[in-house]
């Protein structure tokens, strides 16, 4: 919110006000412009400096909310620099390098913060949300343990510290094994042989998925394995799920002592999540997420795809509607037609229009666009919307497998 200063007839104050009658219809970048003119002329009046910091603020927020990290990141240091004492910027900029997964500097703003302000609910919560990213279970829970202590309503905190005293239980007396992108955590009985080979196929898999997508991840990924009775206790999933990418890629190895094909190949699908969810942030259909990640583990090892044989054999009409929500909750048949077809839809994608439109794709989605727009535009050229994309796909299944 803009604080108001009574209009004089200088210049400044009629940028000032015409900027508070700017945020009043909604138009916050054309009301940062005017105060920018405003500060320039008068830099030592404290309203102008408010206000300006108050709109820098606004437009990162919206930034932020629309993924935008690095615009977000900026707009927060604008207004940190003209009120450097005031912890509420830094706990922004910090909250938005979290986001961005720059962990470090995250973890620097929240403790810059807490050091002009002392601990706040909110500050310990994203600091919590950074020691768990980066695999210091004991340390999240104690911030969010502080956190509760202080507003006992957090709901969405008290959550996370359930969940992440169910995985130390598991955790706690694993072994680690360590590359430049990855850390792999391990029960001790296991052998450190396959840790690292599991660790020599993540790092190829960087570099494989990274040159299709063009996008490399910074920050350091935490790879879990796990004995197939505590990855249904610490992640609850189904049981046809033979991994999981929440932030962490979880993986149900059992008593393996090698590197299988099939391992291999699921290393490859779980790292493509890494990559999806990372130029998105978030904002992806299942079906492209689930295909791009199939694509790229059948690279290794290509399983028969029956169920998707049976449905385009018999005419039946193949559909993404019901491909967009998370497969997680269907049965162990549904789940196979649907990461078929999420595969054949994405290959027929890649062998039609190249991989630089899926990562086209994959950026307006990071941005904001719905799965329709982001489609519409990038294939454009070839004069397709989301929809002629899926009549093309499925006239195409009809010529591969045969109509009846």
């Amino acid at each position: 919110m803009l604080f108001t200063s009574v209009a004089f007839a200088n210049d400044p104050f009629s940028f000032n006000n015409y900027a508070v009658e700017l945020q009043s219809r909604g138009e916050h970048e054309k009301a940062l412009e005017q105060l920018q003119k405003a500060f320039s002329l008068y830099p030592y009046d404290q309203t102008l400096r408010r206000n300006l910091a108050e709109a820098y603020t606004f437009v990162g927020e919206r930034h932020l909310a629309a993924s935008r990290v690095d615009e977000a990141i900026a707009s927060f240091d604008q207004a940190r620099e003209l009120f450097p004492d005031i912890p509420r910027y830094y706990v922004l900029r910090g909250i938005a390098f979290y986001y961005g997964k720059y962990y470090d500097a995250a973890l620097n703003e929240l403790q810059r913060a807490q050091g002009l302000g002392g601990d706040t609910p909110e500050i310990l919560y994203f600091t919590g949300r950074v020691q768990y990213d980066t695999g210091n279970l004991q340390a999240a829970i104690e911030s969010w343990e502080k956190a509760l202590a202080l507003k006992p309503g957090m709901k969405s905190t008290r959550e996370l510290l359930e969940k992440a005293k169910r995985e130390q239980t598991v955790e706690g007396g694993m072994d680690r094994g360590y590359s430049s992108r990855f850390v792999v955590s391990y029960d001790a009985g296991s052998t450190t042989t396959l840790a690292r080979e599991i660790l020599d196929t993540l790092e190829d898999a960087y570099n494989r998925v990274g040159s299709d997508l063009s996008h490399f991840p910074t920050a350091r990924i935490p790879v879990i394995l796990y004995t197939k009775k505590d990855y249904r206790i610490v992640t609850a999933g189904p049981d046809w799920s033979g991994g999981l990418y929440d932030g962490k890629i979880r993986l149900p190895i059992g008593g393996a002592t090698d590197l299988t094909p099939q391992l291999k190949a699921v290393l490859f699908h779980e790292y493509s999540h890494v990559v999806v969810q990372e130029m998105t942030r978030g904002n992806v259909p299942t079906w492209l997420n689930e295909g791009v990640a199939e694509l790229q583990g059948r690279r290794l090892l290509n399983h028969p795809m029956a169920e998707l044989g049976k449905v385009a054999k018999s005419g039946n009409s193949l559909s993404t509607d019901f491909l967009v929500k998370p497969f997680i909750g269907m049965d162990t048949r549904q789940a196979g037609l649907a990461y078929q077809e999420s595969y054949a839809l994405v290959n027929f994608m890649v062998q039609s229009y190249g991989w630089h439109k899926i990562r086209e794709i994959l950026l307006l989605l990071g941005s904001g666009e719905k799965i329709e727009s982001a489609v519409g535009k990038a294939l454009t050229d070839f004069g397709l919307d989301y929809q002629g994309l899926v009549r093309e796909w499925q006239s195409y299944m009809v010529r591969e497998f045969g109509g009846r």
